[in-house]
């Protein structure tokens, strides 16, 4: 199979598997919704009405599921279709899991009816190379697999054909790969056709110009590429427009032409990008790859000074933009475009990057544009060749017709933006379109006639985004048409399917069913679409969006394709339901998306430029939309908007009429669909992402054309295949012999009894409705395994019956011999049969004579072998001698093991109290276990009540949420009314720092009047000396005057002004005493009103923070409402699913009411049943509705109130705010009105010599109090900068801590990583100790077996010897008789055959010993190789063993640090919140001072008034001084000089104001900072808090994962622990069984012994009876002979069992050491491990508290993250080991059993040949041997059976062990699991209460911040008060100073307790 193969035909082997297909038919599996998969298979448990049970085959959950929601499964055989309509069950589920299969098999091509989708591989596959192009050239497409050569060839090939035309469509998301397949689908017919011209001859003539015009169709594409593609997010080159490429084809088939039609370009991509993406390729290709001369000539720069390149050069990885724009400069050539035209092409692209950097600023005194800098307005102008001047002017001032006249209008500053922007837009949209015409020429070249075409559509898909524009309209109404066209064609090619195989069926036009909402976007009227009302609208100056939604709502908002939005108002204006789903369409800006308006004046610039391809683009000037229309929209300008020549066209309508066009021409083809499919947004190859495939096929129709499909007979199957599949079901309906295929179908269908709505017989197919053909295969599974149950049936019943039959053959077979036995025993004692079994033998003597020849002849021979066996006795004794020797080394040997046996036995002793010991551990662990079921028990009960606490906690955290959202809206709407009062604070502060200067200015005029009219009085007696002095004085203070003149430009006039008065004041003296008396009654007036107008302002105030709170709690409503709305909308929603499903429902009803209208009259009553329910659930659904509606039209009216209350409220304050400011202006009237009677006022200054007294010391009192509350405000002051430089050292103190604790947080998590690395080595280490030890023992217990072996083998070997050394003395006894009687020949003849026989008998035994031999040697071999592995194993653990404690070492020093970092963190965070403490202490004083300070400005205020009224005494007594001329001249001049002081002070305290003024402002501007800083911590903490809780959601529910897998881990050791004690059983019985057989065998031994003696007496008897000692001689002569033989080879026997025996010693030896070895090292790392455990709780401890001291839970959070990904692949790698470790268990006990197998054969093999031989042997020894021999035997049984049961103990007690050790290691791994657990909920506990901390915090800090701002409003009343006081003059000078301080140091004070608050809570 080759790379190619893989990717187009897959491997579909699993289709036809039997065992996957009964698998589905037993399970019935279905598909279940899924958040993650998008479905899940499962199978059905059991049904519940309306609910199912379905245990999930994935997860093996069991989930409850409405039977609605559940989808059948297709049968296996389906798996991997290629084309998804032949599935028998149609739906989402079965069609994404399809798609899925095939796209991880690396098939991406896969057909759906019509459709051919492509889901994108995001990487390169071998499939488009020049041998596919062959491979699927001319085929069929059913031929071939799905691909898009096919459809482009079935294209071509019925072009060719039926002389149609063609047109493939390719749609879908961008990055899909629409425009990949577009290009593959021109390359194949550019071969294809050049393939056709190749062959022919005649038209040799076009070839060369034909390659030419092929060549320019492919480089087309890379120009497009450049001026319309660009990167986005989603795709690195995405096509920014929709294109229709028409290739035009001779007769021949030859490509003779083609044309480009572009739709939709984006063309506000090429001035403003988004994030992370491009511009069009053509500007990164220019500004990369120009030469220094282009870059000269095309005033060139670097990305970064173009303003429209938003995002600067952003790279495309794998992409060299110098190289692309040399690629793009070919195309142009091959193109044929001239020089001079691709540099007016570049020159223009460069003017609209120039364009952006055109800069506009706004002049002083008018909202008039102007441009500073018309650098970028040259190089414009240059690149265009335009004029400067004239292109300024029409951009800054353009002509604008009002009425009949040209007018010119100057343009704001975004006027002249908007001008530019759409001016670049234009040139750029007029240059592409330009290039494509460009384009279209060059291919269009050919003189010859197109007889058809191949039109290939590439545009882009359907689109639902959160906000969707103008843009979106336009292609989802393209996709709403391109659907249609397809269900259209879908609805010709069903009606042509089954007219052509003659099927009844009545035909739906499903393209109808996308008609209204075609409708409601294009219809011209009655009533009008969206579009047509949209351009109605444009027609209106005073149109705006909003008209124009409220005029579509009005029109068609009862529309059943319409709906009005029921999100709020700024986000949706209405929406739409298409047929992919409902959309939300927002109308911002559509009236002048849809006019497009441009600049006149510069296009008639540019309509007039001197650049010959400037002028060219911008020909056609009459059908552009000016500025004035737009002007006339938004200004709503007079005069009539009209168009210019009635050539005006919109966007939509020149849209509408391209769609209308290319629709007429796809409607005149044949058309083939491609749907492109994106699988994930991450652009990575082998991911799909279940979820977002879905929506895209709903957006593309597949789901839309399954569904018409749905409504057919979509399953077609051919005669022969379903009689061939489905012939099982209806075994007799067919007759034998021939018979036609349709005939045979319709006995079967009509056998099958199916509805014959189900299916119908067409001419060559049956054709059925969906979901039958599944039903059919699950009847032919059930049948199909009846067949093979039934077959099975049989088979077991024949063998059975053949094992009886054997069975009572053995039984006859034993009644025989059972028979034969009895009837011995009963004659064994019978004389007469002992002697006729004595005389028998001698029946034969009258043939003496004969067998005496036989004798001779067999004597003879006898002799050679005589000879022979002598020469062998020779050979036997050297090899005699030679055993001999080996013998004493052996028994040398024999003393060694004697010795290792006593050290056995003592190791055995050992043992055995060791055992003890483990059967006490055995008995603790089993209550160990019985407690940890019970703690088991209890997690279950935990568990449980975790996970309701876990679901209580989700939905408090989805309140949470939502009441975050509500609280965001409420901040952002707060933010909003937080700005307009900090506006209207800026302004009231303006007014303050006038008025606070005007009062300054009243306070010194004051003072100066009360100390001129003390001092006038005393220097009134020296007037002469004063005038003097008071010249001197003018003199100097001119001087003064005339440096402030320098210093200070603006109190000039105000000097000027006060020098004239000065000079003028003799003449005004005297009319000024006559006024006096008038101003003081005006006086008083003005002070009635002053403080009139103070009571109003505070009421106003009052009433304004009245109405602040009445906002706030109509907000509070207000958001209580929308609440409420939601929570109805969410209701609304509800009902409307269930109005669709029932909707639904009821279409599907009906359709069956359709087709079983024949049933019987029981359908017909549940019908009339269903529509009565139908009906009914119409009515409560309308119910419902109406009362939705009516809920709705509450809360809409309730929410109408609500705002109208708000706006009353709102301009009820701005009549405030109004009439505050009048009263303003009254006050500066009155001020200046002060002044000229302040000027009076100088007269009086002849007052009383005690009042200017008391005065005098009222002012001194007055100022020691100034001078106490200055000495106050110094020492605010410096606590407040203390308190500063505090918050400050706390700041950085807290930012150090946070950082060292991140810092610790992340050392931690690498411990407790390396610690848990360190727990899992620890772990492996243990298990593989586990796993060597139990081979260990395996091997001990082989090595023991052996050891028995060779001990049985040597007592044999002893006796043997005995036996040797008897037969011996007996063969030379036997000589000494041979030599007297070797005369007697007869009983020489009978010991003969004897021998022979005892011969065959040896050598048998010889070759059984051989084999036993052999066996042997395999098993030493076998030995040495398990050896081999432990000695690797070994070193392997000790390198695992030395890593771990250089691991433990490094552990133990990071704890170390850790602990000396956190004790020091622990410290700082201490000194931090003492230091808080402190400050908060420190407020509180600030706090009580503050108050202090009122008290005292009250007691000022007091003081003011005693003061005033004082002074109105004064000048009471006014009239009493005397008026000489003389004394108002002096008074005159002191008070000029009191003047100028007057003045400097006035100048001090202004520059005091000023400061404390910007005080103000600064510890505003620090309020507002710190406001914000407090909410984005909020919204931090709160985002900090959701993030927090999701990631302990999803530890918690891995945790619960492990440990079920932990559970079921316990639950295999249990049942594995199970098994091995029945295993344990079982051999206990064989070992019983085989001890009876041993006791049985022994019985019959001594039986047989007892015989043997029996039959010796008699032999004897009949030796002394009958003289035949010469047979004697013989026969035992011929015995030793034999004995000799057996000797020598038992000799060779020993020989080779010393070798191997000393080889097992040596062995056995190793082994011993390698065991005390290993047993150290185990008993040193069990101690070691003892250690570890326990260190590892103690810091586990440790750490415990470290986690729960430390408050960085973000951290924390990332690191059980880590932790649990870690966990997870450790789990997996744990589970991968316990299952190789399981394999080995196994292999190592199926090794075990073979050996035993093994040892029981060689038992009974050596038994079976010791038993033959003691029974030869036994009759010619005495009778003592033979006792001694059988007591030894049985001592040897009887030690061997001991032993053996010592055996069976140490492996059982081995096993005890293992068991015990691996209960211990599920008891650590549970504990472990336990505390983490714990710490868990912990975490969350400590997250939760975190969380409510962060609650009551932000709810006290927005306490706080009310407090804050009440203070601050009451500071303002108290200011107003202040000012208004100070107005009317009644605190003196000192006491305003003072007030003017404690108002600021009280400001401050508030802004330092916010500070030190917000502090604080971080």
């Amino acid at each position: 199979m080759t790379d190619a193969d893989k990717f187009l035909y897959g491997d579909r082997s699993g289709t036809n598997n039997p065992l996957a297909q009964a698998d589905w038919a037993t399970k019935k599996l279905v598909w279940v919704p899924s958040e993650k998969m998008g479905f899940e298979a499962g199978s059905i448990k059991e049904e519940h009405g309306e609910e199912c049970l379905v245990e999930l085959t994935d997860s093996g959950k069991k989930v409850k599921v409405n039977k609605d929601d559940i989808q059948k499964m297709n049968p296996p055989k389906f798996n991997k279709v290629e084309d998804m309509a032949e599935l028998t069950c149609l739906n989402e589920a079965s069609v994404l899991h399809n798609l899925k299969e095939r796209y991880y098999s690396g098939l991406i091509y896969t057909y759906s009816g019509l459709f051919c989708v492509v889901v994108n591989p995001y990487k390169y596959l071998p499939i488009y190379t020049e041998d596919i192009v062959n491979m699927y050239k001319g085929k069929k497409r059913h031929e071939m697999p799905p691909h898009i050569y096919a459809i482009t060839d079935t294209a071509y090939r019925s072009m060719m054909q039926d002389r149609e035309d063609q047109s493939i469509l390719c749609t879908g998301e961008s990055g899909a790969g629409k425009t990949e397949n577009t290009k593959k689908v021109i390359q194949y017919l550019a071969h294809v056709a050049s393939s056709f011209k190749s062959k022919k001859d005649q038209v040799s003539t076009h070839l060369s110009f034909s390659g030419e015009l092929e060549k320019q169709l492919l480089q087309a594409n890379p120009i497009l590429e450049a001026f319309g593609n660009a990167k986005t997010v989603k795709n690195d080159n995405s096509s920014r427009f929709g294109k229709f490429i028409r290739i035009n084809f001779d007769v021949n088939g030859y490509i003779v032409g083609a044309n480009i039609e572009t739709y939709l370009l984006e063309k506000s991509r090429a001035i403003r990008q988004a994030k992370e993406e491009r511009s069009f390729h053509v500007f990164y290709y220019m500004l990369t790859g120009a030469g220094d001369k282009l870059r000269s000539e095309l005033c060139l720069e670097d990305y970064s000074k173009y303003r429209f390149l938003s995002n600067g050069n952003v790279t495309i990885p794998g992409q060299q933009d110098k190289d692309l724009f040399t690629e793009t400069m070919d195309a142009f050539q091959i193109m044929s475009i001239p020089e001079e035209e691709r540099i007016g092409l570049l020159k223009v692209v460069s003017a609209v990057l120039q364009l952006g950097n055109m800069t506009f600023k706004k002049e002083r005194h008018s909202d008039q544009a102007s441009m500073p800098d018309d650098t970028a307005a040259q190089k414009v102008c240059h690149l265009l060749g335009i004029n400067v001047t004239d292109f300024t002017r029409a951009i800054l001032s353009p002509r604008i017709k009002v009425g009949r006249d040209y007018v010119q209008k100057a343009q704001t500053q975004e006027q002249a933006e908007f001008a530019v922007e759409a001016l670049a837009k234009a040139s750029y949209e007029r240059m592409f379109r330009w290039l494509v015409l460009r384009i279209n020429k060059a291919l269009d070249k050919t003189k010859r006639q197109g007889a058809s075409f191949i039109g290939i559509l590439d545009i882009a898909g359907f689109e639902i985004f959160e906000l969707n524009s103008f843009e979106q309209l336009c292609i989802n109404y393209t996709n709403e048409k391109l659907q249609q066209l397809f269900n259209h064609t879908m609805f010709i090619l069903e009606q042509e399917e089954y007219q052509r195989e003659g099927i009844e069926w009545s035909f739906i036009d499903f393209g109808l069913d996308l008609q209204p909402c075609i409708d409601l976007i294009e219809k011209h009227a009655g009533p009008p679409g969206i579009l047509a009302l949209l351009d109605e609208e444009c027609w209106f100056p005073k149109a705006t969006d909003k008209s124009f939604v409220e005029k579509v709502v009005q029109e068609q908002g009862t529309h059943p394709k319409f709906q009005k939005p029921k999100k709020l108002k700024d986000d949706v204006d209405f929406c739409i339901m298409h047929y992919a789903g409902k959309v939300d369409y927002k109308a911002d800006e559509w009236l002048m998306k849809n006019m497009d308006p441009l600049n006149e004046c510069v296009a008639t610039l540019l309509n007039q430029s001197t650049d010959k391809f400037t002028a060219d683009l911008w020909r056609d000037m009459d059908r552009i939309v000016g500025l004035d229309k737009v002007a006339g929209m938004s200004d709503s300008m007079h005069g009539a908007f009209k168009t210019r020549k009635g050539m005006f066209r919109t966007v939509g309508q020149l849209y509408k009429e391209q769609l209308g066009n290319l629709m007429a021409t796809l409607r005149n083809t044949n058309p083939n669909f491609v749907r492109c499919i994106i699988p994930n947004h991450e652009k990575k190859a082998g991911k799909l992402e279940p979820h977002l495939v879905l929506d895209q096929l709903r957006c593309n129709g597949v789901l839309e054309g399954i569904r018409i499909c749905r409504q057919g007979f979509p399953n077609r199957i051919v005669f022969q295949e379903f009689r061939q599949r489905y012939e099982i079901l209806t075994p007799n309906s067919i007759p034998k012999g021939f018979m036609d295929g349709k005939q045979a179908c319709v006995l079967m269908i009509k056998a099958l009894e199916l509805d014959p709505n189900l299916f119908r017989i067409g001419q060559s197919k049956v054709f059925f409705r969906a979901g039958v053909l599944a039903h059919l295969e699950e009847e032919r599974d059930m049948k199909i395994t009846d067949v093979i149950i039934s077959f099975q049936a049989w088979c077991r019943g024949y063998v059975a019956r053949k094992a009886f039959a054997k069975r009572q053959q053995q039984l006859t077979a034993m009644k025989v011999i059972q028979r034969n036995c009895a009837a011995y025993l009963k004659l064994r004692n019978w004389q007469w049969w002992r002697l006729f079994t004595k005389v028998k033998p001698l029946l034969q003597v009258t043939r003496q004579e004969e067998e005496m020849v036989a004798k001779e002849e067999e004597l003879i021979k006898v002799k050679e072998r005589q000879l022979q066996t002598e020469e062998q006795l020779k050979e036997y004794e050297t090899k005699q001698q030679q055993l001999n020797a080996e013998k004493l080394a052996l028994q040398e040997q024999l003393q060694a093991e004697t010795e290792l046996c006593a050290e056995a036995e003592e190791m055995r002793s050992r043992l055995a109290t060791r055992k003890q010991e483990l059967e006490e551990i055995l008995h603790d662990l089993e209550s160990r276990l019985e407690e940890e079921e019970e703690r088991v028990t209890q997690l279950h009960t935990e568990r449980k009540k975790m996970q309701q606490n876990i679901t209580d906690l989700e939905q408090q955290l989805d309140e949470e949420e939502a009441a975050r959202q509500k609280l965001q809206m409420e901040k952002v709407t707060m933010d909003a009314k937080m700005k307009k009062i900090e506006e209207d604070v800026m302004v009231l502060d303006d007014q303050n720092s006038k008025l606070n200067k005007e009062k300054k200015q009243l306070e010194e005029r004051i003072s100066e009047f009360t100390t001129n009219l003390t001092e006038e009085e005393e220097k009134s007696k020296s007037l002469q000396k004063l005038k003097n002095k008071h010249e001197a004085m003018i003199t100097d203070l001119e001087d003064r005057l005339r440096k402030e003149e320098k210093q200070r430009q603006e109190l000039e006039k105000n000097r000027r002004k006060l020098e004239g008065d000065s000079t003028e004041l003799h003449d005004q003296i005297s009319d000024l005493q006559a006024q006096i008396a008038e101003l003081r009654a005006q006086l008083a007036k003005k002070e009635e009103e002053l403080l009139a107008a103070l009571a109003r302002i505070e009421e106003e105030a009052a009433a304004k923070n009245m109405a602040q709170k009445k906002i706030r709690e109509l907000e509070a409503q207000i958001s209580e409402l929308q609440e409420d709305l939601e929570l109805e909308r969410q209701a609304r929603t509800k009902a409307e699913k269930h109005r669709r499903d029932l909707g639904e429902e009821l279409e599907a009803l009906k359709t069956e009411l359709e087709d079983t209208l024949d049933s019987t009259a029981a359908q017909q009553e549940l019908r009339t049943k269903r529509e009565t329910e139908v009906t009914q659930l119409k009515r409560t659904l309308e119910e419902e509705a109406k009362l939705h509606e009516q809920q709705m039209a509450d809360m809409r009216q309730k929410h109408n109130q609500a705002f109208e209350e708000l706006n009353e409220q709102l301009e009820q304050a701005k009549r405030n705010k109004v009439s505050v400011e009048k009263g303003k202006q009254a006050l500066e009237s009155e001020w200046n009105e002060l002044q000229i009677e302040l000027k009076t006022l100088t007269q009086g200054k002849s007052e009383s010599e005690q009042r200017r007294k008391k005065a005098e010391a009222q002012v001194q009192e007055l100022q020691v109090k100034h001078v106490e509350s200055e000495r106050q405000r110094q020492e605010l002051a410096d606590k407040m900068g203390k308190m500063q430089l505090e918050l400050d050292n706390v700041n950085c103190l807290l930012s150090d801590a946070e950082g060292k604790n991140i810092k610790s947080s992340k050392d931690l998590s690498s411990t407790e990583s390396q610690l848990q690395d360190a727990q899992e080595l620890l772990q492996e280490e243990t298990r593989q100790k586990l796993s060597l030890s139990t081979r260990l023992r395996q091997l001990e217990d082989e090595q023991s077996n052996l050891r028995e072996m060779l001990e049985e083998e040597e007592e044999s070997k002893k006796n043997v010897e005995k036996q040797v050394t008897s037969l011996q003395a007996q063969l030379s006894e036997m000589k000494k008789k041979l030599e007297q009687e070797a005369s007697t020949l007869e009983g020489a003849e009978e010991g003969r055959k004897r021998i022979q026989r005892e011969l065959d008998s040896v050598q048998q035994q010889l070759e059984e010993k051989s084999a036993a031999y052999d066996k042997l040697d395999k098993t030493k071999t076998r030995l040495q190789q398990e050896l081999d592995d432990l000695l690797v194993d070994q070193d392997h653990l000790r390198q695992i063993v030395s890593n771990l404690e250089r691991k433990q070492r490094k552990f133990d020093q990071m704890l170390a640090e850790e602990k000396t970092i956190s004790t020091q963190y622990a410290d700082e965070r201490d000194k931090a919140e003492a230091e808080a403490r402190e400050k908060e202490t420190r407020a509180l004083t600030l706090a009580r001072e503050l108050e202090a300070m009122t008290d005292l400005k009250d007691e000022l205020d007091r003081a003011n008034k005693l003061l005033k009224a004082e002074m109105e005494d004064l000048v009471s007594s006014k009239d009493d001084v005397g008026k000489s001329v003389h004394e108002l001249e002096r008074s005159k001049r002191a008070m000029e000089q009191q003047l100028e002081e007057m003045r400097v002070q006035l100048e001090e305290l202004e520059d005091e104001l000023q400061a404390t003024e910007d005080a103000k402002l600064r510890l505003e501007v620090n309020m507002q900072a710190m406001k914000a800083q407090f909410d984005r911590d909020l919204q931090a903490r709160d985002e900090q808090g959701e993030e927090r809780r999701k990631q302990l959601v999803k530890q918690v529910r891995e945790m619960e994962v492990e440990l079920e897998d932990e559970r079921r881990q316990r639950t295999q050791a249990l049942s594995s622990k199970k098994k091995l004690e029945l295993d344990l059983g079982e051999l206990e019985l064989q070992i019983d069984a085989a001890n009876k057989g041993r006791d049985e065998a022994l019985k019959q031994l001594k039986k047989l012994q007892a015989l043997m003696k029996e039959h010796m007496r008699e032999l004897e008897e009949l030796r002394m009876s009958r003289d035949e000692a010469v047979n004697g001689a013989k026969e035992t002569e011929k015995k030793l002979k034999a004995m000799e033989a057996d000797a020598l080879h038992y000799q060779e026997d020993l020989a080779t069992a010393e070798r191997l025996k000393r080889q097992v010693q040596t062995e056995r030896d190793e082994l011993q050491d390698e065991i005390n070895n290993s047993n150290s090292k185990n008993s040193l790392l069990a101690d070691e491990k003892r250690r570890l455990e326990a260190r590892i709780t103690q810091l586990e401890e440790e750490l415990e508290e470290e986690q729960l001291n430390t408050e960085m839970v973000n951290d924390r959070l990332k690191r059980t993250t880590l932790q649990s990904d870690q966990l997870t692949t450790e789990l997996a790698a744990e589970r991968s080991s316990c299952q190789r470790l399981e394999g080995t268990r196994s292999q190592l006990d199926r090794q075990n059993k073979e050996l035993k197998l093994k040892l029981q054969e060689l038992e009974g093999t050596i038994k079976s040949k010791y038993k033959s031989s003691i029974t030869t042997l036994e009759a010619k020894i005495a009778q003592l041997e033979e006792q001694l021999d059988i007591e030894s035997k049985e001592r040897q049984q009887a030690s061997r059976l001991a032993r053996r049961t010592e055996k069976k103990l140490k492996e059982s007690m081995l096993q005890v062990d293992d068991e015990r050790r691996n209960t211990e290691q599920y008891k650590d791994q549970a504990d472990k699991m336990n505390s983490r657990m714990r710490q868990l909920k912990r975490q969350l506990e400590e997250s939760e209460e975190e969380l409510t901390r962060a609650n009551a915090y932000r709810r006290k800090l927005q306490r706080e911040l009310d407090d804050a701002t009440e203070s601050a409003d009451a500071m303002n009343r108290e200011v107003s008060t202040l000012k208004s006081k100070i107005r009317r003059g009644d605190l003196p000078f000192n006491m305003r100073r003072i007030t003017n301080r404690s108002t600021v140091d009280s400001d401050e004070d508030v802004d330092v307790q916010t500070e030190g608050s917000e502090p604080a809570a971080e």
